[in-house]
């Protein structure tokens, strides 16, 4: 089957549209999600519309307003079957082998509409519920368009560094160590790190971050990100089909395979469902009339009637029309989940475990105090920074930014020893000078003035190193792992939800509870192994019900795969985090957890919305239905064709902002 593929945009800016089958030279194909990517409106079916609509306005005014009704009765039979032949098909093959769906229904209430010599209702039912049925196919088809046109950003064509000059090639034979060029305003057309060259990147597709990215020599750019300014060259490490955002497309795409609670509850509610009513309306054939008196033709109206309502279409869709619209938005704003039953969970959880490193902190040392005894700290900080500066130690790092930031001029050092697991020693300016802990120091320099200012510093849960003499300490310097911008925030966020907030992490119980208390986070558990985390997890789960992990993604493998949901934080370019966690955030940004957690709490209240709604009218309409005071197109079209638009433009509101 032909399908239309999306325009290409090449050197010249215009579109090219061209017709394909499966091939190995479109993108979409080899990234697994050509079968998504349909044309928005399928021409066959505006013309049996067109043409259906036409049969049927002339049926009704022959068969009502001129003297020839049995024309107007083969103008609407020729409406029926021109609109409804698919329904009628699928309806007729279902009955033959015994298995009630929905089609069935429509099918048994169309044929008895005409069988009561109701004609144009019964062409009127096949033909709106024909429309009810493209509207729900487009709804569907348009949640999966938004995830092919994550795709369409890459570029088709790649300028490729060949024999000393520069060609332009198709993106699918570019190889692994070639050498592409990014001039200004390009998109990046394969993954790759910078070899030459400087730029500002729009990283918005992928991570949903709306400030660029500065990239230099030896950093990761990602096919589909927009070069805002400087030339690059770019080595590329992974072919097209591998890419980032081709592995982002496929698995979203591989996501709405997965069907969430909701779901799974209401398909096994439509295998009994349909049976069951039709037994209902078997018996309000039946009943009415040996009871009640009521005209056998009447009875049977009701009972098409109540046929017709009866069909689950609005209440089959307003579940997976709903996930797959949270999925998508997700998607374009740098989050990727892996599975409908993902992002029910989330809103449904009532704890929330964070790892420290890396997720709550940036995992970097950063100098926060410099205190001196009997020497400036300026001085203080010189000669830390001067004996550091041979040792490759995160902590030396950390005190050597702190003296780049100062203007702090080294001196030379003389003698260097590194004493393993207790600190470094070195002679400056000829004299003997210590920085380390205090098993370092002699028993004449450990008990000093600086003992209560150390105290106050490790319980604030910092790391202490001091400086001195063998005689001596003459100052202190304070380290802490910096806490993200957004962390605080994000976990009242999370509070205000009535979410639990707990923390665990691998470092010493004060370091700890010092960053828990800073953020606010309500339970901390310290000193942790991979293991003790996992039981961790488990005993959260039994304690609080659902559990959401957010970690690294690769040191807290084991911890995220046993949560209900592992979610892994500033996973872009990371195989392994892509693949271990249910929800990926792209981006290094821990606000995302809090934007996940809204938009889950608001797609499951669209879900509920859907399935009330639902519920509520078709049980409302088919009430009317039984005492006569519903038609069989007004059941279509306000109980099936009008209730299905109705739950498509609900579940749809969820990609816009609240």
């Amino acid at each position: 089957m032909l399908q239309l593929e999306s325009a290409t945009l090449q050197d010249t800016g215009r579109p090219v549209v061209h017709e394909h089958e499966e091939c190995p030279s479109c993108p979409r194909c080899r990234a697994g999600v050509c079968e998504i990517h349909r044309p928005v409106v399928d021409r066959r079916e505006v013309a049996v519309f067109a043409v259906a609509g036409l049969l049927l306005a002339a049926g009704v005014y022959v068969e009502y307003f001129t003297p020839y009704p049995p024309a107007g009765t083969l103008l609407l039979l020729a409406a029926a079957v021109v609109s409804g032949y698919d329904v009628l098909k699928a309806g007729l093959l279902a009955l033959i082998r015994f298995r009630f769906n929905i089609a069935v229904l429509i099918s048994i209430a169309a044929a008895g509409a005409f069988l009561t010599a109701n004609p144009a209702e019964g062409a009127i039912v096949l033909y709106l519920y024909a429309i009810a049925e493209f509207l729900e196919e487009y709804a569907a088809g348009r949640a999966q368009r938004s995830i092919a046109s994550l795709l369409e950003i890459a570029p088709q064509t790649a300028r490729v560094r060949r024999d000393g000059g520069e060609v332009t090639v198709p993106v699918g034979d570019v190889g692994v160590g070639e050498t592409v060029i990014v001039r200004p305003g390009d998109t990046v057309p394969l993954d790759g790190t910078v070899t030459a060259g400087a730029s500002s990147v729009d990283q918005a597709p992928i991570t949903g971050e709306s400030v660029p990215a500065a990239k230099g020599i030896g950093d990761e750019v990602y096919a589909g990100t927009r070069n805002v300014e400087g030339y690059m060259e770019v080595r590329v490490t992974k072919r097209e089909e591998e890419s980032t955002i081709a592995r982002v497309v496929a698995l979203v795409a591989e996501a709405q395979a997965h069907t969430s609670p909701t779901e799974a509850f209401i398909e096994r509610f439509s295998r009994y469902y349909t049976p069951a009513v039709i037994l209902v309306a078997g018996l309000l054939v039946v009943v009415p009339p040996l009871a009640f008196g009521v005209p056998f033709l009447e009875a049977f109206y009701r009972a098409l009637i109540l046929l017709v309502i009866s069909c689950p279409c609005a209440l089959a869709i307003s579940t997976p029309v709903s996930m797959v619209s949270g999925i998508t938005t997700a998607a374009h704003n740098g989050v990727l989940i892996k599975g409908r039953d993902a992002l029910e969970a989330v809103g449904l959880a009532g704890v929330i475990v964070f790892d420290k490193t890396g997720t709550l902190t940036t995992g970097r040392l950063e100098v926060d105090d410099v205190i001196s005894f009997g020497a400036p700290p300026a001085e203080v900080l010189a000669i830390a920074a001067s004996l550091e500066s041979r040792s490759g130690h995160p902590i030396a790092e950390a005190i050597l930014r702190r003296a780049k930031e100062g203007g702090t001029t080294l001196q030379d050092v003389e003698e260097f020893a590194s004493v393993t697991g207790r600190g470094v020693r070195g002679r400056i300016g000829g004299v003997a000078y210590l920085l380390g802990n205090e098993s370092l120091f002699s028993e004449a320099a450990a008990d000093g003035a600086w003992r209560a200012e150390y105290d106050r510093l490790e319980g604030e849960g910092k790391t202490v190193v001091l400086a001195g003499t063998d005689s001596a300490v003459i100052g202190l310097l304070a380290l802490s792992d910096v806490v993200k911008e957004d962390a605080e925030t994000t976990v009242a966020d999370l509070k205000s939800r009535g979410i639990r907030t707990v923390m665990l992490t691998g470092d010493n119980e004060r370091v700890g509870e010092a960053v828990a208390r800073r953020i606010g986070i309500d339970e901390c558990h310290a000193g942790l192994l991979p293991e003790d985390k996992v039981a961790m997890v488990e005993r959260l789960m039994d304690r609080y019900g659902q559990v959401v992990m957010v970690g690294d993604g690769v040191n807290d493998a084991p911890a995220l795969a046993r949560a209900d949901v592992g979610v892994a934080m500033g996973a872009i370019g990371s195989d392994i985090a892509i693949e271990a966690a249910d929800i990926v955030v792209m981006e290094d940004d821990i606000s995302r957890v809090a934007y996940l957690v809204a938009l889950s709490e608001k797609t499951v209240s669209v879900v509920r919305q859907n399935v009330a709604t639902a519920l509520v009218v078709k049980l409302g309409i088919a009430g009317l239905a039984v005492v006569g005071l519903v038609t069989l197109w007004m059941a279509v079209a306000f109980g099936d064709m009008g209730l299905s638009l109705a739950v498509i433009a609900n579940a749809l509101r969820i990609g816009r902002p609240s």
